[in-house]
């Protein structure tokens, strides 16, 4: 099994960043996570990815979430393009001229953009669940947990993962059930996207159809499509081995390093 290296913190422009790498040899993979997400809520996945695939594996919290410093103000509906542009600032400061970049659900669409903007830094994208534009089930379900964050113990679990919970889920809850953010899309960017790209959909996904894939599908020039039964919105969690299976034979391609 591959060991992570010790917890670190990264600096970019004043902000701390927490960052966690697990070694490998080749193209790095760089995590890009989930709108509740952290480096802890990977849990064991990147982990497990460094030693069955032999690379890199990093994975990083953004602002505002885990142990990274807070954000300075309300979030936009823009924000995850406004995160893309992080990508290579991070990238600079691990010194990692170019990786594969492995998105879920809002990481996924932070992928896309930055793979639209800095394609060359960008070998291959892994997506799992990404989003492209609003659907109304996400909506509706991002409206569900808000109840469930109100009437149970889910603050105390994202707890476990983030320095302020309650500032996490507020600015996550809050800003997709913005009427302004029902009008959010980045088709716009994929025809840019010169990488291929893995699509991952779990057929339980209740934050997103598979509409989400057939778009980018439609668009980007090389991708490789897995939709998996009895799977939600996190296939690395629902369905490992799956996913692991799937990434193992997207990224044997010379050309991925």
């Amino acid at each position: 099994m591959t060991v992570a290296l010790a917890a670190e913190r990264i600096t970019i422009g004043g902000v701390g960043l927490e960052v966690r790498r697990w070694p490998g040899v080749g193209t790095p993979i760089l995590l890009l996570h989930e709108g509740l997400g952290s480096v802890s809520m990977w849990r064991d996945f990147p982990g497990r990815l460094a030693a069955a695939t032999g690379r890199p594996v990093i994975a990083w919290s953004r602002q505002g979430y885990g142990a990274s410093d807070p954000l300075p103000d309300p979030r936009e509906p823009a924000y995850m393009h406004d995160e893309a542009r992080w990508v290579p600032l991070v990238m600079d400061a691990l010194d990692i001229p170019r990786a594969v970049l492995l998105g879920h659900s809002d990481g996924g669409s932070i992928a896309l953009l930055a793979a639209a903007w800095f394609p060359e830094r960008v070998a291959a994208l892994i997506l799992e669940a990404p989003h492209v534009f609003v659907e109304r089930l996400t909506v509706d379900s991002i409206a569900k947990v808000k109840q469930v964050y109100l009437t149970t113990d889910l603050g105390t679990k994202l707890g476990r993962h983030h320095r302020d919970a309650q500032e996490v889920f507020w600015r996550w809850n809050d800003i997709w059930l913005d009427p302004r953010f029902e009008a959010w899309n980045i088709e716009e960017w994929l025809p840019s996207i010169e990488a291929p790209a893995l699509l991952i959909q779990g057929l339980d996904d209740e934050y997103g159809t598979l509409e989400q894939l057939d778009r980018i599908e439609a668009v980007l020039p090389r991708t490789t499509r897995v939709e998996l039964a009895n799977c939600g919105h996190s296939p690395h969690r629902d369905q490992f081995d799956a996913v692991l299976a799937a990434c193992l034979d997207f990224l044997k391609d010379d050309d991925l390093g």
